[in-house]
């Protein structure tokens, strides 16, 4: 009997995909097709796959081609399959034309011609083409976006809405943010009139407004967090975003990444017992250095927040502000929540450094993720017995815009907010950035 192995994704399984499987099915007696896991694919960069693997694999079973179907999970994995199942012709679509020409030692190899005019990414992009405007004034920050914007199928940023003159816009050594800009204007009505959704990276007392003027007119919004500065008015907006049936999103990129999602899975899974404490830091000098004013907690609050809030939750018993202030700003501020059974500390800094690191203490263990734990794609789970230490390594695209720009396409698509950030929890950063400036519970140092 003449074994066959083939290998995909199967994402929006199409026509392509079926004439592939039958080239390959002919080619002998029995088919073995290996569907790739989610955390394979992360692995190699390819983030649009937007069908779950159990979704994929039933996809495949149903053309009743496949004689039998594997999972795909690490690479090198094809060698020992060939090994495995003893297999006779390895085939993959003519597009990768010599990249497997290393497992001829093996087996016969076998490139297929590709079925032209369709493919999984065309149909992403047909199926979920979101028009996007970018709306701030850090040309530099909305460039990278923008570039980062390439890797994810299914929006196009057509526009962008900012007080900085043309003129002033610079190039960067990456690209630059106007290549394929269709509109720029300093008038957000104009912006709104054109795009479907916003991604708004401008200043937090703007944002109420910005939103709100979005939302009303149907649009769907991803915003750097805070979402405004006051919890009324992140209620207020979360329940416009409701009534118009559009999605609402905090941009913390960190909370998109693989690896901060894993982390919370082990914590909730027991990995090192019951909490004790969470400890956030994240300091940033650059801008203070080149003489920009400091404004630590409204800059650095939020994503600090996020770890305490996600582990601990909102049901905070108490809560006190440290801060050192010059010409009125903050240059540091150190946060303390008490709960029922556990602390929680945030320092944030514009103007002191420290090292940016996050510790999560736990009854069994704690874990450790190292600086700058908010761009993380590495973390160590530490015991007593330091035999017993594990360290897990993740994939990171695009420091986590990429993953961020997914789950917003996905949560449009779907209708309903992702919940990597929820409403509460996008609430409670909000109420704290309130009681920041209102100096609430504070004590200046």
């Amino acid at each position: 009997m003449k074994k066959v192995i083939t290998y995909g994704t199967y994402d929006y399984l199409h026509y392509g995909h079926i004439k592939l499987l039958e080239r390959a099915k002919a080619l002998g007696d029995y088919l073995i097709v290996g569907v790739t896991s989610e955390d394979f694919d992360r692995k190699r960069g390819k983030i649009n796959v937007q069908q779950s693997l159990a979704q994929r694999i039933e996809n495949v079973r149903k053309t009743g081609l496949a004689d039998e179907i594997i999972v795909e999970e690490y690479i090198g994995q094809k060698i020992d399959d060939i090994k495995r199942y003893d297999i006779d012709i390895f085939a993959i679509g003519s597009d990768w034309d010599g990249k497997f020409d290393y497992l001829k030692e093996y087996c016969q190899v076998v490139y297929l011609p590709r079925t032209e005019g369709i493919s999984s990414t065309q149909i992403r992009c047909e199926k979920n083409e979101i028009k996007m405007g970018l709306v701030g004034d850090d040309i530099a920050f909305l460039n990278k976006y923008k570039l980062e914007n390439n890797y994810v199928n299914g929006i196009k940023i057509i526009g962008i809405c900012t007080n900085v003159p043309k003129k002033e816009f610079k190039n960067t050594k990456s690209g630059f943010v106007l290549d394929d800009i269709q509109l720029i204007t300093n008038d957000l009505t104009e912006l709104l009139k054109s795009v479907d959704a916003v991604y708004i990276d401008s200043n937090v007392n703007d944002h109420y407004e910005q939103i709100k003027s979005a939302l009303n007119l149907g649009k769907h919004v991803l915003c750097e967090s805070p979402i405004c500065n006051t919890k009324k008015g992140c209620e207020e907006l979360q329940e416009l975003a409701k009534k118009k049936g559009v999605i609402l999103m905090d941009a913390i990129r960190t909370s998109y990444s693989v690896a901060y999602s894993r982390l919370l899975l082990l914590i909730k899974g027991g990995e090192i017992g019951n909490i004790i404490s969470v400890e956030s830091t994240i300091t940033n000098m650059s801008e203070f250095l080149n003489g920009v004013k400091p404004n630590s907690f409204m800059h650095l609050g939020a994503q600090a927040l996020i770890p305490i809030l996600d582990i601990l939750g909102c049901n905070y018993k108490d809560y006190r502000f440290y801060s050192k202030f010059q010409d009125s700003n903050d240059i540091f501020t150190k946060l303390d929540l008490i709960y029922d059974h556990a602390v929680a500390s945030l320092k944030v800094a514009e103007g002191a450094k420290s090292e940016g690191q996050l510790i999560i203490t736990g009854t069994n263990g704690y874990i450790m993720v190292p600086a700058p734990w908010w761009k993380t794609d590495y973390f160590e789970v530490r015991y007593e017995n330091q035999n017993d230490n594990k360290r897990y390594f993740y994939q990171l695209n695009g420091e986590g815009i990429r993953y961020q720009l997914l789950a917003f396409i996905m949560a449009i698509g779907n209708k309903k907010e992702a919940m990597h950030i929820s409403e509460k929890t996008s609430i409670e950063i909000c109420s704290f950035i309130e009681k920041f400036i209102n100096h609430t519970n504070m004590y200046e140092i």
